[in-house]
């Protein structure tokens, strides 16, 4: 297997340990779950089914209230990955998946989460704030709680497309579908889904949405937005493996010495499959940017070494 095809299988694979996509879906799908289990778990008891909100459903969705919020503040992460409907969750997740794996693709393996749980908080936010502010367009009906992860995947959708607008999927129809006309369908096919009576819920997707493009942004000024997040999972991460290597100290100069103008003589570190592996799982965690010169020499010697 050339180095290509060894980039292809990862690609596809999606990077399978810690692979960020397949835990938010996880995530999503988890929970859907245990509250349809809990849901049968009422129907055969024969209990009052118009207490399963108040009991159940109203612990995971975010509430259109203050007071509320107070007592259940996990709320603000828990409605994020919560569904109620089979076709609220088949959706998201489709959507989140296609977007989500391009975003992977193109910058690594530690910005979806952050851009996912950011959106989210973006989202709630201002969700919050629709309510407090105006609190006379609900008048007339009791206040409707946040749920499903629209906000946070559009915050994803547009990221991705900030990213690059021009990538295009679908190679067999006409040369592939340009990613912004995916993303525009995607947010006319959400919109249009919800109820007019709530302009909450469009201020927070839209929120969500432009998060996602602040996120963008700020990445390519150099403010990496994500960094605090990793770093707490990171924590969290080794809390639970005392046996995790340390952090990798800073490489060694290339060269054998230094003098002023071209050094004489430059080491070439010996290529080995251990080495092209490991660079590989560096581009599928942090992006093809993240690399180092050295890096990217040792990935082009290799392939011009595989052709020969």
């Amino acid at each position: 297997m050339n180095l290509q095809e060894q980039r292809s299988s990862r690609k596809i694979l999606l990077g399978a340990d810690g692979n960020a996509l397949v835990n938010l879906v996880v995530v999503n799908a988890v929970l859907f779950v245990l509250l349809k289990f809990i849901y049968v778990i009422y129907q055969l008891s024969h209990m009052n089914m118009a207490s399963y909100g108040p009991t159940v459903t109203d612990w995971f969705t975010l509430p259109a209230s203050l007071e509320k919020l107070a007592t259940r503040p996990w709320t603000l992460v828990t409605y994020m990955f919560t569904h109620l409907e089979v076709m609220h969750i088949l959706a998201n997740m489709l959507w989140l998946w296609m977007f989500g794996y391009i975003l992977q693709d193109l910058t690594g393996n530690r910005k979806l989460v952050p851009i996912y749980l950011l959106g989210g908080f973006a989202g709630a936010l201002v969700f919050l704030a629709g309510y407090f502010l105006a609190p006379q367009n609900n008048a007339m009906a009791a206040p409707v709680p946040l749920v499903g992860a629209n906000a946070s995947i559009l915050a994803v959708a547009i990221a991705t497309t900030a990213v690059a607008p021009d990538y295009r999927i679908f190679p067999m129809i006409n040369g592939g579908i340009p990613l912004w006309i995916i993303t525009a369908i995607y947010i006319i096919v959400n919109f249009a889904g919800m109820p007019v009576s709530l302009p909450q819920y469009y201020l927070a997707q839209i929120s969500g949405g432009a998060t996602g493009f602040l996120f963008i942004y700020q990445m390519r000024r150099g403010r990496d937005w994500s960094s605090g997040i990793n770093r707490f999972f990171d924590w969290v991460e080794n809390l639970f493996n005392p046996d995790k290597p340390a952090l990798k100290k800073k490489k060694k100069d290339n060269f054998f010495y230094k003098v002023s103008g071209q050094a004489p003589f430059k080491k070439y570190p010996h290529i080995t499959q251990s080495r092209i592996d490991q660079i590989l799982d560096k581009i599928n965690q942090e992006g093809y940017h993240m690399l180092t010169d050295e890096e990217k020499d040792i990935l082009k010697r290799a392939a011009n070494e595989e052709e020969l």
